[in-house]
């Protein structure tokens, strides 16, 4: 059973964060802001101007007291030990803002918004550095890379997920999650005459502590994993991960050295994966480039269509936790807060849950 942090809000929670000094910030429908102690005690509230839902929030990274939030199409700033109104507002961004992100230096934040731009603006001079404009359809989420503190990721429903370098206007690379399914589709032969596609729509990802592993979350109910090397990325594991679009993904802060997952779903349940364990059973599972020229005789492109198929030949990728939470997940975030890790989890009731995970 989950415990409830109630008395917060009086709408639905949109978005959770977590401070270093184990402060959790959530944002709700129409302006509420609200900040907890580590007990799920509500320390203090605020109602934003204006009053559009807040989306993001996230708390600086040097900081504990520094908080940023995204409503409408306003970034604001504000001081935790001061909480009764911005110390900054910034209106950067031309629509909705859905995701923000700093930087682990704390010298630049990202905001991605419903025009699929993402701006880029500079903490220090206070202006917008970078807007890094590709994305054809609404840019759902983005995350800056730890240890690359100018590189970023960001994906959005036009089913596009890219690779930024702040220094550059143009992304470095692109892979389109709509021509991965359609590939995995053709191998595996499943899709039957007449069968409906769930388009693979992007609306989550999360960078591993090591900053070279990433995933995704997609409408189609599928989480995929890539791993960057160098200005590239490649897919490394892609499994079903729900029965319904995964709304959120995020990797636990735990040792570089190995990778747990959480995700929510539509399907309201919340699950936690061991990505490390099962990135090394497909390396096991996948043959070289060389065995499939070799045994198939063909173009490159039948080779990539040999490595996804053994991908999904591979037996189903099991989560080593499945709660079901029984509502749609809007946010969700691991933490250690009172010497436990736990999962806090927002969804359309007005109240936050908390699942304890225990020893990994």
């Amino acid at each position: 059973m989950a415990a409830k942090w109630a008395c917060g809000h009086s709408n639905t929670v949109l978005s959770l964060a977590v401070s270093i000094d184990r402060v959790v910030a959530s944002g709700a429908e129409t302006g509420e802001l609200t900040v907890w102690s580590e007990e799920g005690c509500p320390l203090q509230k605020l109602q934003l101007d204006g009053g559009e839902d807040v989306t993001c929030v996230a708390f600086s990274p040097v900081c504990s007291t520094r908080l940023y939030v995204s409503h409408g199409e306003t970034l604001s700033v504000l001081d935790t030990r001061t909480f009764r109104e911005p110390v900054e507002n910034f209106s950067v961004n031309k629509e909705e803002i859905n995701c923000i992100s700093v930087n682990e230096t704390d010298s630049l934040l990202a905001a991605a918004d419903d025009s699929g731009a993402v701006k880029v603006l500079d903490l220090e001079s206070k202006k917008v550095s970078r807007t890094l404009q590709r994305h054809l359809n609404i840019c759902s989420a983005v995350a800056f890379r730890p240890h690359r503190p100018q590189s970023l990721v960001t994906c959005g429903l036009d089913m596009q997920v890219m690779l930024w370098n702040i220094q550059k206007a143009r992304p470095l690379w692109i892979t389109d999650l709509q021509q991965l399914a359609q590939e995995e589709n053709d191998v595996e032969d499943h899709q039957s005459p007449g069968q409906l596609f769930n388009p693979p729509l992007v609306h989550s990802l999360s960078v591993a502590p090591c900053g070279n592993i990433f995933c995704c979350g997609a409408e189609d109910g599928k989480i995929r994993v890539f791993q960057v090397t160098g200005t590239r990325f490649e897919d490394q594991l892609c499994f079903k991960g729900h029965i319904q679009g995964v709304s959120q993904v995020h990797f636990l802060d735990q040792e570089l050295s190995h990778s747990w997952l959480i995700s929510g779903g539509n399907d309201g349940r919340v699950c936690l994966w061991d990505i490390d364990r099962e990135m090394r059973q497909q390396q096991k599972q996948r043959p070289s480039k060389h065995h499939c020229l070799k045994k198939s005789g063909a173009t490159s492109f039948k080779t990539k269509l040999s490595v996804h198929q053994t991908t999904e030949a591979a037996p189903r990728v099991s989560s080593k936790l499945t709660i079901e939470h029984g509502e749609k997940v809007n946010w969700l975030i691991g933490a250690e807060l009172q010497g436990s890790r736990v999962i806090l989890v927002a969804d359309p009731t007005s109240s936050i849950s908390v699942y304890e995970l225990g020893e990994l």
